[in-house]
């Protein structure tokens, strides 16, 4: 530790340097200080952290209270078990032979039905078998004819399309371990299915619906709003990049090795997007310089809420109101079939908007550089976040210019969520060919259940030979 200098021995300029010295460590030690609470502080609703990180601390929604009281709401419809008008089985529940006060007789033949009541349940289900054989025939001049078994039927035992479809969906729809699959099968239907035979299920799968998740990139090209996010993802134990893309009504993974533009240009569905880009601010989405971007709203929104609980950021409070301010405005807007806000309101936002980054550069300043170091200065995540918002102004209120852009890239992460509970239930995917085929599977799967059809159903039509055309 060094020791410190006798104050007496020093001349006053030798004084002076010291004190200067001293208060630029006391400021480099503040601001360190302040960062480590920050980041012991940081959590999912505050950051881009995921919610699985947070651990068994309580966190602070950023949903505000509507003021309505818990259940159903007035008017609310309500859903109950129905009658059904033709039940498949009916059980007259028979009659006493005798009176129980007199000794009479009584004849079930008179009676009348008194009440119904109704018991919905599933039928012990067990698997059954096809056998299919073909004839032969000679005939009178001599020639045998042969019959030919269906394309589909290629080997002498062999599980069918229904069956097939289950198991990729248990696997890859309700992501379920393979080995968990294997014994729910065998539960339900007495079946003994290998791993093995699940994973080539899975690969025949894969490549029956290819054609739909190239026409779904395709359909993507070709949108107004698309929205993309990426994450990591372990195969082979091994740290790769899944990466979506998306709309209300299309979804496409894919997986790389990398994560930046290397990996975009290689998949090759963002590039030629000619639609605006919705993201969450990473450097290698601005390298596509020819698309519009906008920035996620419930990005920034956490990060000014981790501002405000530092307690040492007033402004990021006002940038916050501004911001759900002109949420509220734009969905007002249109509920009234309007497509942008008035020029009146889009100014009073951006006002708004600037003078909070305007308080908020004043109480951040940049950090001066620090001699003898090499590279640019060190900034606090506030000075950066007020920096990102004044730079990409336009891109982080291009929702109120025109009410076609979301606010947020929510749809996105949701996309992205399945696969990292698939990961999570599962662990790490094996080969990179297994995430390659989960991908393309739940391409399919995905967009088939944003248009309202059942993911079982979308595999069976799949493995019969049709699959759903989701362009």
């Amino acid at each position: 530790m060094q020791q410190l200098p006798d104050l007496s021995q020093l001349t006053h300029e030798e004084k002076d340097e010291f004190i200067r010295q001293l208060f630029a460590t006391v400021q480099t030690l503040t601001a360190r200080v302040q960062e480590l609470e920050g980041l012991l502080s940081k959590n999912s609703k505050n950051s881009s952290k995921p919610p699985s990180s947070d651990g068994l601390k309580k966190t602070t929604s950023l949903r505000t209270p509507s003021g309505k009281r818990p259940g159903g709401q007035v008017g609310h419809i309500g859903k109950t078990l129905q009658p059904v008008e033709s039940p498949d089985k009916i059980v007259r529940l028979e009659l006493p032979t005798h009176c129980d006060v007199c000794a009479a007789p009584l004849s079930s033949e008179s009676a009348e039905i008194g009440q119904c009541r109704q018991v919905i349940d599933i039928p012990v289900v067990k698997y059954e078998v096809t056998e299919y054989r073909t004839l032969s025939l000679r005939c009178q001049c001599g020639k045998v004819h042969h019959s030919e078994f269906a394309p589909e039927i290629g080997e002498a035992v062999q599980y069918g399309p229904n069956l097939r479809s289950l198991a990729v969906h248990l696997t890859q729809g309700q992501l379920l371990p393979l080995g968990r699959s294997c014994e729910l099968l065998h539960d339900l239907y007495a079946i003994d299915i290998s791993p093995a035979t699940l994973c080539a299920c899975i690969e025949q799968a894969a490549e029956r619906v290819e054609p739909m998740v190239q026409a779904i990139a395709q359909s993507l090209q070709s949108e107004a709003v698309v929205h993309a996010d990426e994450s990591g993802l372990r195969v082979a134990s091994q740290l790769q990049w899944l990466h979506t893309a998306g709309t209300p009504l299309h979804t496409w993974y894919g997986v790389h090795p990398k994560r930046g533009i290397e990996a975009i240009a290689e998949l090759g569905i963002l590039p030629h997007c000619t639609g605006r880009l919705v993201h969450d601010c990473l450097a290698a989405y601005w390298q596509l310089e020819d698309k519009e971007h906008s920035l996620c709203g419930a990005h920034l929104l956490r990060e000014l809420a981790f501002e405000q609980q530092t307690g040492r950021q007033p402004w990021s409070q006002e940038m916050t109101r501004t911001l759900e301010d002109a949420l509220k405005a734009c969905s007002a807007a249109r509920k009234l079939g309007a497509t942008a806000l008035p020029a009146a309101e889009i100014e009073s936002f951006t006002t708004r908007y600037r003078a909070a980054i305007q308080d908020g550069q004043a109480l951040n300043p940049p950090a001066a550089k620090i001699a003898g170091r090499r590279g640019r200065a060190k900034q606090s995540s506030a000075f950066n976040l007020l920096r990102r918002l004044q730079v990409h102004e336009h891109e982080v209120l291009s929702f109120i210019h025109d009410l076609a852009v979301p606010f947020t890239n929510n749809l996105a992460e949701r996309a992205i969520r399945m696969p990292k509970v698939k990961q999570r239930i599962s662990g790490c995917f094996r080969t990179f060919r297994g995430a390659q085929n989960f991908c393309s599977i739940r391409s399919y799967l995905d967009t088939a259940r944003k248009r309202g059809f059942g993911m079982l159903h979308a595999l069976q039509a799949a493995f019969a030979g049709v699959p759903l055309n989701l362009a």
